[in-house]
C-alpha cells in the first residue's frame, strides 16, 4: 500500500546496485576500520586470529542476509528494520524497533564527528594547519548537511570516488606486503583454530562486528532503488562479501607485515595502536602512500558520516510519514525529493551533542566516538536479532509467498539466536569495549530498552486511536 502522496515521496529509480553498495560500504568505512578498529581488535582480542574472526562474522552476516533479503523482496520500505519488525511482529514491536533504529543511526553518525575531528586535526596539523578538533567536526557537519539535503544520487557519486580511493590505497599496501613475503614469509597461521581461540576471541569478534556496521542499510534505500526486488538483495550480499573479503585479506596482510610472532609485541610497543597501518605503509610502500592514506582516512570518516546521515534522515522521514513522529518529518523536498526535514533534524541533533561534548571538554575519540558508536553497534545487532525472528513469523503468516524453508525459517532462526547471544555479549563487555566508567557502562546500554519502550508507547497510542494508520505501519511502498 502506498502511503506517501506523489509530492512527499523519495526520489524513485535513482539508485542501482553499485550506488546502494557504495552507500553501505561507505558506512562501514573500510579504511577507518583497518586503521582504527582492527589493530585494537588484535591488541584487546585474539591477535593473529583476527582474520579468521572476520570470516566468522562474515558468515554470520551472510546467514542473516538470507532471511533479510527474502523479506526485502516483499516489503519495500525505507524504514527497513522498523518495517520488517512491524510486518512480522506487529505495529507495537515495529514502533519499538523504529525508535531503537533512530537511536542507532544518530548515535553512530554523531559519534563519527568526534573521530573525524580528531583525525582531521592530526592530519592537517602535519601540513601546518592547526585547528581544534571541533572546528573540523563543524566543517564536516556543514558539508554533510548540504549533501544530505540534496538529491540522493549526488551523495552516491561523492561516495563512489571516496570509497574506490580507500580500497585502492590499502590494496597497494596489502599487495606490497604479500609480494615481499612479509616479515617472516607467507603463513596461514591466522586461519587456524588455535589462533582464533588465542587471547580473547569474544572481544575480537565483537570489535570485528563494529567494522561491518552499515551493511544492513541496503533496504533503507529500497524506495529509491531501481528494481528493488533485485537491487537490494544483490547489494546486500555484495556488500557483505566485499567488506568481509577485504577485511580478512587486509588483516591477514597486517599480521604478515610484522610476522605472527611479533604482532602483539609491535602493537604493544606503539603509543597508539591506530598508527599500526601507517607504520606498515611506511615500511612496505613508502611515505608518499602513507601521506595519501592519512588524507584518505579523513575522507573515509567523512564518507561514513554522509552514509549514516542519509540513513538517519530516512528513518525520520518514514516515522513522520507513518505517524510515529511529527508529520512534518514525513515530507520531502519539492525539487530534490530528499527527506530534507529529517536531514535538518539530524544536523541539529549533531550540533547539540557536539556542543555538549565540547563544553564538557570530553575526548573526541575516547568519549564521543567510542561511547556512541559502540552504543549504535549494540542497537543494530539487537535489531538484526529481532528482525530475524520477525522474518520467521511473517512467512508463517504468509505461507504462499516463498517456498524455501531455509530462507524463511532455518537461516533466520540460526541468525536470530546467534545475534541475540552476541548482543548479550556486547552488553556484558560494554565497559571493556568502551573504556567507560562503571556507571556509563550500565547507563548507555539501558538507552536501548528505553528507546524501545518509548517507541512501543507511541505505536500503542496509534493503535488506541483506531483507524487504518496502525494497521499500515511498515507497509510496502510501491516503487
Amino acid at each position: 500500500m502506498d502511503q506517501a502522496n506523489s509530492t512527499d515521496r523519495l526520489r524513485r529509480n535513482a539508485l542501482g546496485v553499485a550506488a546502494v553498495t557504495f552507500f553501505v560500504v561507505s558506512a562501514a568505512a573500510p579504511l577507518t576500520a583497518v586503521a582504527g578498529g582492527f589493530p585494537i581488535a588484535m591488541l584487546l582480542g585474539n591477535g593473529v586470529g583476527v582474520p579468521l574472526a572476520v570470516l566468522v562474522v562474515t558468515a554470520i552476516l551472510l546467514i542473516f542476509s538470507v532471511g533479510y533479503t527474502t523479506m526485502a523482496r516483499h516489503i519495500s520500505n525505507a524504514g527497513s528494520f522498523y518495517a520488517f519488525t512491524a510486518r512480522g511482529l506487529g505495529g507495537v514491536a515495529g514502533g519499538a524497533a523504529a525508535y531503537v533504529a533512530v537511536l542507532a543511526y544518530n548515535a553512530m553518525q554523531i559519534g563519527l564527528y568526534g573521530l573525524f575531528g580528531a583525525v582531521a586535526a592530526g592530519t592537517f596539523a602535519g601540513f601546518g594547519l592547526e585547528l581544534p578538533w571541533w572546528v573540523w567536526s563543524g566543517i564536516a557537519l556543514v558539508l554533510v548537511a548540504i549533501f544530505g539535503y540534496r538529491q540522493i544520487d549526488l551523495s552516491a557519486k561523492v561516495l563512489a570516488v571516496l570509497v574506490a580511493a580507500e580500497y585502492i590505497v590499502v590494496l597497494i599496501m596489502d599487495l606490497a606486503i604479500v609480494g615481499t613475503g612479509g616479515a617472516a614469509g607467507i603463513s596461514a597461521v591466522s586461519f587456524t583454530p588455535d589462533a582464533f581461540m588465542s587471547g580473547s576471541p569474544i572481544i575480537g569478534m565483537l570489535l570485528c562486528f563494529a567494522g561491518f556496521m552499515g551493511f544492513e542499510a541496503t533496504t533503507i534505500y529500497s524506495e529509491e532503488a531501481r528494481d528493488p526486488h533485485r537491487t537490494v538483495p544483490r547489494a546486500t550480499y555484495l556488500s557483505v562479501l566485499v567488506i568481509g573479503i577485504f577485511y580478512a585479506f587486509t588483516t591477514w596482510c597486517m599480521v604478515l607485515g610484522t610476522g605472527p610472532d611479533k604482532l602483539m609485541e609491535t602493537l604493544g610497543g606503539l603509543p597508539d595502536p591506530t598508527a599500526f597501518i601507517f607504520v606498515l605503509s611506511d615500511q612496505y610502500v613508502g611515505s608518499t602512500v602513507t601521506t595519501l592514506m592519512s588524507l584518505l582516512l579523513v575522507s573515509s570518516v567523512f564518507a561514513a558520516l554522509l552514509a549514516f546521515h542519509n540513513a538517519a534522515a530516512r528513518y525520520f522521514y518514514v516515522m513522520g510519514r507513518e505517524g510515529l513522529l511529527p508529520a512534518q518529518l514525513g515530507r520531502t523536498h519539492d525539487a530534490h525529493q530528499s527527506p530534507h526535514t529529517g536531514s535538518v533534524l539530524q544536523t541539529i541533533l549533531g550540533i547539540v551533542v557536539l556542543a555538549i561534548f565540547v563544553i564538557t571538554n570530553q575526548d573526541p575519540v575516547l568519549a564521543l566516538f567510542v561511547w556512541l558508536t559502540n552504543l549504535a553497534t549494540l542497537c543494530v545487532i539487537a535489531l538484526m536479532a529481532v528482525v530475524s525472528f520477525a522474518v520467521i513469523v511473517f512467512f508463517r503468516r504468509n505461507a504462499g509467498l516463498e517456498s524455501s524453508a531455509f530462507s524463511t525459517m532455518l537461516a533466520p532462526l540460526v541468525a536470530g539466536v546467534v545475534l541475540a547471544i552476541i548482543a548479550y555479549a556486547v552488553v556484558t563487555h560494554f565497559g571493556l569495549l568502551t573504556g567507560a566508567s562503571e556507571a556509563l557502562a550500565i547507563a548507555l546500554p539501558l538507552l536501548v530498552p528505553a528507546a524501545a519502550i518509548v517507541g512501543a508507547v507511541v505505536a500503542n497510542q496509534l493503535k488506541q486511536a483506531g483507524g487504518k494508520r496502525f494497521a499500515e505501519l511498515g507497509a510496502h511502498q510501491k516503487n
